[in-house]
């Protein structure tokens, strides 16, 4: 009799954790209107600490991933694939007018979130029965989305989307599409959701923040601090296959300044292409950028490197990829476009060959991060089998003041080989994820410039009506919000003008006039003569003489320059 009484009561404790496992979506909407409904950050992360904190723990990393307005983590390769035209398509056969009225409604609004809110609520057409919708329904519906593929994969990603939205609300519509196209809008970034799990369950953000950089996993760490608190975040380590942000370096006031505060120094030549994080998993060579982003398919030349020049063993190594033409680097936008192309590989594999330059361990059988740069860079040299013309280390001088001379050399020789600069690194520091600090620095000979996000534009006029001619550039503060600070006009050939406008085109937010708002997704490097202040641009500040340096479609959101940075600059 015990016993059936225990067994029964498992059986209502795993039918109540299914039941609150099976959470209406329309929960996470009321949730997504309330962070919308305010700009300050506090109260944002009281609303996701209260959302968090009464959550499932098997549904946490879900609804992290979707508080951001995600479906797959952004170092995923599984990506949705639905673009704005084929989303206004499922929503018009859904309501039940025509796309070119979706279109139009889409225009009025500024975005096809609000577009769809207003659209359901005069909906034509109903369904005869109606079940509610969960977080788990919707989560699992997109992520089929990313396996469709073969004949009708358009048609049957249509049913998934269309089978969503007429179970849906004209606010869940709202927040689905904009779910789809990665546009949530509601003003959450990494910080704000690291800040609610720390709040939600009363663990140190300083842990908190260590376990997601070892892991860029919030969805992971939410569950564990949930489930097993500080103790269980301490155990969360580095491993193979699932990459974290790499390390950035603050500029060198000069090379004698930086080996002095230093006391020792290693310096590397500073190369000019695709910084990378490679990754050995079992029988599985895995190649992301900076940006975190999976370019295995379009690199195999690079993974046969790896396979030939690095033991068959777990490891994490980082380097830069460049192309050489006639002994010199060739343009950096052009690297960009080899390494993202994704039809006829092979044939561009020959006309542009890859060479890599390995720099770093992060793992080798083991976590490395803490280790000294010395000791990573010993354990580096130990397991590489170099190739002259395929993969190399970084060219590397160990510099004391004693000897700075080596160092000035090595930047000096490095720019008459068409390389930026150098690198300066104290060999006694640990690797640290996505943290700029003075323990790395870059000596550059070129002017001063910022890595800044589009978050505007104005159309030209005349012959140059079809080109976005100004874009209005912005950087971040220190709650991540957005901070415009120039408008820049100059730099770009009209084709590469004409590629940013069809660019900006696709995610246009806002129109008035000839002004657009756009998505703040394409960072540009601006070069420029010097900082003043300004009443004019939020940031308080505006660049003399901007110029469009690159594209830097390398680089992230969280990559970009911030105010501090600016204010330090300026202050001299």
């Amino acid at each position: 009799m015990y016993s059936i009484i225990i067994t029964y009561a498992a059986l209502l404790d795993d039918k109540m954790s299914s039941e609150k496992n099976k959470i209406k979506y329309e929960r996470l909407v009321d949730v997504y209107q309330a962070l919308d409904s305010t700009t300050k950050r506090l109260e944002k992360t009281e609303i996701l600490s209260d959302f968090f904190s009464d959550i499932h723990p098997k549904l946490l990393p879900i609804v992290t991933l979707m508080a951001l307005g995600r479906v797959f983590p952004v170092w995923s390769e599984e990506e949705l694939g639905i673009g704005s035209k084929l989303l206004m398509k499922a929503i018009s056969s859904v309501v039940g007018v025509t796309s070119e009225e979706v279109e139009d409604q889409v225009r009025d609004q500024g975005d096809i979130g609000a577009a769809s809110e207003v659209l359901f609520k005069k909906r034509m057409q109903t369904t005869f029965f109606s079940q509610p919708l969960t977080i788990e329904m919707v989560y699992n519906n997109l992520r089929k989305i990313s396996s469709v593929s073969g004949n009708r994969a358009q048609s049957r990603k249509m049913n998934i989307i269309r089978e969503l939205l007429s179970l849906a609300s004209p606010l869940e519509a709202k927040y689905i599409t904009r779910t789809i196209l990665e546009e949530l809008r509601v003003g959450v970034g990494e910080g704000t959701i690291r800040d609610a799990i720390s709040q939600a369950f009363g663990v140190k953000k300083e842990v908190l923040d260590r376990a997601h950089m070892l892991t860029n996993d919030l969805g992971l760490v939410a569950q564990v601090t949930m489930e097993e608190g500080e103790q269980g975040l301490k155990k969360l380590t580095l491993k193979p296959g699932k990459p974290v942000k790499p390390m950035l370096a603050q500029l060198a006031p000069g090379i004698k300044e930086s080996i002095a505060e230093m006391g020792r120094a290693y310096c590397e030549t500073k190369y000019d292409g695709i910084r990378v994080q490679i990754h050995r998993k079992g029988s599985e060579v895995m190649v992301f950028t900076r940006r975190l982003e999976n370019i295995s398919n379009a690199v195999p030349d690079i993974i046969e490197y790896i396979e030939n020049a690095l033991p068959h063993q777990n490891f994490i190594v980082e380097g830069e990829i460049i192309v050489t033409k006639d002994g010199k680097p060739i343009s950096f936008q052009y690297i960009l476009q080899r390494v993202r192309r994704k039809y006829d590989i092979e044939k561009v594999m020959e006309e542009v060959p890859l060479t890599l330059y390995l720099f770093d361990v992060l793992y080798f059988n083991e976590p490395l991060i803490d280790a000294p740069l010395e000791r990573r860079r010993d354990v580096l040299e130990s397991i590489v089998k170099l190739s002259e013309n395929k993969i190399q280390l970084s060219r590397q001088v160990k510099v004391t003041m004693e000897n700075v001379e080596d160092a000035e050399y090595l930047f000096t020789d490095s720019l008459n080989k068409g390389h930026e600069g150098i690198m300066i690194k104290d060999p006694n520091e640990p690797y640290i994820p996505g943290i700029r600090g003075k323990k790395m620095l870059k000596f550059k000979a070129e002017p001063e410039s910022l890595d800044l996000v589009v978050v505007g534009g104005t159309y030209g006029k005349g012959k140059r009506a079809h080109f976005i001619g100004s874009y209005l550039m912005a950087l971040s503060d220190q709650s991540g919000d957005l901070k415009t600070i120039a408008h820049v006009a100059t730099g770009l050939d009209d084709k590469t003008l004409l590629e940013l406008s069809q660019r900006m085109d696709e995610i246009i937010q806002e129109s008035k006039g000839r002004k657009v708002k756009v998505k703040p997704h394409i960072i540009l490097e601006i070069a420029y003569s010097e900082i003043v202040k300004s009443p004019e641009y939020e940031s308080g500040y505006s660049l003399r003489f901007p110029v469009v340096k690159r594209i830097r479609d390398d680089l992230s959101l969280d990559d970009i320059d911030t105010v501090a940075r600016v204010e330090s600059m300026f202050k001299g």
